[in-house]
C-alpha cells in the first residue's frame, strides 16, 4: 500500500500535464478548431475560432453546434455528415461566417475524431479566416485590369498629344494677333489654359502606362510620413484639422522607391484633407501586420499596413466600387487619375491598396508593402 499510494496522485498529475500540454498546443494554432462530439454538442473552442465565429468557448462549450451556428448551414451539413460516415470534407473556396455581424470567408476542412479502437466519436472542424487572400486575389484582377486600361489610354495619349500641340500653338499666335483690349482675348486663353489642362491629364496617363523603373533603396517610412504631415499642417494652418499620427517604432525601413512612396502618401493625405473641408481629425497610423504573409522567392514576408483615415462625409458605396477606374472622380477639377497611380505605385512595390468607407463617417485608405530589408 505504501508503494502504490503515492502513483495515484503521481499518474493525475502526468495526466493533467499531459491535458494542459494538448490544450495549449490547440489553443496556439492560428487556426481556429471546434471539437464536436457525435451527439452534436462542442467539447472544444480554441481562442483563434471565437475571433472567426464570434462566439467564445464559454457559449460554445457544451452547445449543440447545430443551433449556434444555424445561420451557416454549410457548416452544419459537412459535421454532420462527417459524424455520420466518418469521411473527412473539405471546402477552400465558398463557406462564410455570418456569425460576427459580418461576412468571413473561410476555409473549411471537417475531420473525423476517431477513437485507437476506430470508432468515431465526433467531428473536428477546421476554420481558416482567408479574407486577406480574397483581398489580394481582388487586388490582382484590379491590377491586371488597369494594365490593359493603361496600355489603351498610352496609345490614345500619342495619337491626342500631336493635334493638342497644333492647337495650343495656333491659340498663343492667335492671341497676337488681337489688341490688349479685345475681347478676344478671353477666347484665346480658354483655349490655351484647356489645351494645358487636357496636356496634364496625357502626361498622367503615359506615366499611367509606362512608369519609370523603380529605384529601389532603404526607405523610412515614417519619415516620409512624417515629412508630409508637416508640410500639410502648414498648408492648412487656417483650418481646424488634427493630424493624428500612430507610428510602430520597431518597423525596419523598407526596400521601395521613395519619391514614389512620397507621391502615393501625399495624393492619400491631400484627399483626406480635401474631404474633410474646414475642420475634422486625419489620422495616419502604421502596423505590422502579423496574420498575413505574401510568399517571395519561397520566404515568407511579412506586411506593414500604413493607414490613412478621416472623419469626412465619406464616399458612397456606389462609388466606393470605382474609386480606382482612371477618369472617375467626385471632385469637380480632379483628372480621375490619382488613385488610380496610387494603385499603380502599390503594384509595382508587390503590395495591396483598400479603401473602406461608410457614408457620413468617414474613410479609411489602407497600404500593404512587403517588410523586405
Amino acid at each position: 500500500m505504501t508503494l502504490t499510494t503515492p502513483q495515484i496522485p503521481l499518474q493525475s498529475d502526468q495526466q493533467q500535464e499531459r491535458d494542459d500540454y494538448y490544450a495549449t498546443v490547440i489553443d496556439s494554432v492560428g487556426d481556429g478548431v471546434i471539437v464536436i462530439a457525435s451527439t452534436g454538442c462542442i467539447t472544444l473552442c480554441n481562442p483563434a475560432a471565437e475571433e472567426i465565429t464570434g462566439f467564445s468557448n464559454r457559449q460554445a462549450k457544451g452547445a449543440e453546434f447545430e443551433k449556434l451556428f444555424a445561420m451557416e448551414s454549410t457548416l452544419v451539413d459537412m459535421v454532420s455528415k462527417t459524424i455520420r460516415t466518418g469521411i473527412t470534407i473539405s471546402d477552400q473556396e465558398n463557406v462564410v461566417v455570418r456569425s460576427t455581424g459580418r461576412i468571413t470567408p473561410v476555409a473549411v476542412t471537417c475531420y473525423p475524431l476517431v477513437q485507437g479502437s476506430g470508432e468515431n466519436i465526433g467531428a473536428i472542424l477546421t476554420l481558416k479566416d482567408i479574407t486577406y487572400i480574397r483581398e489580394l486575389e481582388a487586388a490582382v484582377r484590379q491590377a491586371d485590369r488597369l494594365s490593359t486600361l493603361g496600355t489603351l489610354a498610352a496609345g490614345l495619349a500619342h495619337e491626342v498629344k500631336n493635334p493638342l500641340g497644333g492647337i495650343k500653338g495656333a491659340a498663343q499666335l492667335l492671341e497676337r494677333e488681337f489688341p490688349p483690349e479685345s475681347e478676344m482675348l478671353e477666347y484665346t486663353r480658354v483655349v490655351i489654359r484647356e489645351t494645358e489642362r487636357i496636356d496634364h491629364i496625357i502626361r498622367e496617363l503615359l506615366e499611367l502606362a509606362s512608369p519609370r523603373a523603380l529605384r529601389l533603396a532603404p526607405v523610412n517610412l515614417h519619415k516620409v510620413l512624417g515629412d508630409i504631415l508637416l508640410l500639410q499642417k502648414q498648408a492648412v494652418a487656417d483650418r481646424e484639422i488634427a493630424f493624428i499620427q500612430h507610428f510602430d517604432p520597431s518597423i525596419p525601413e523598407i526596400m521601395a522607391d521613395e519619391e514614389m512612396l512620397t507621391r502615393l502618401f501625399l495624393n492619400l493625405i491631400c484627399n483626406a484633407i480635401d474631404a474633410m473641408g474646414v475642420d475634422g481629425r486625419l489620422t495616419v497610423t502604421s502596423r505590422v501586420l502579423s496574420d498575413y504573409r505574401m510568399t517571395q522567392n519561397e520566404k515568407h514576408s511579412r506586411m506593414v499596413a500604413i493607414e490613412v483615415g478621416d472623419d469626412g462625409p465619406g464616399i458612397p458605396q456606389e462609388d466606393l466600387e470605382n474609386i480606382w477606374t482612371p477618369f472617375f472622380s467626385t471632385k469637380s477639377a480632379g483628372t480621375g487619375l490619382g488613385l488610380t497611380i496610387c494603385h499603380k505605385i502599390v503594384s509595382e512595390h508587390r503590395g495591396m491598396i483598400k479603401a473602406e468607407s461608410d457614408s457620413g463617417h468617414g474613410t479609411k485608405f489602407t497600404v500593404l508593402l512587403p517588410l523586405v530589408r
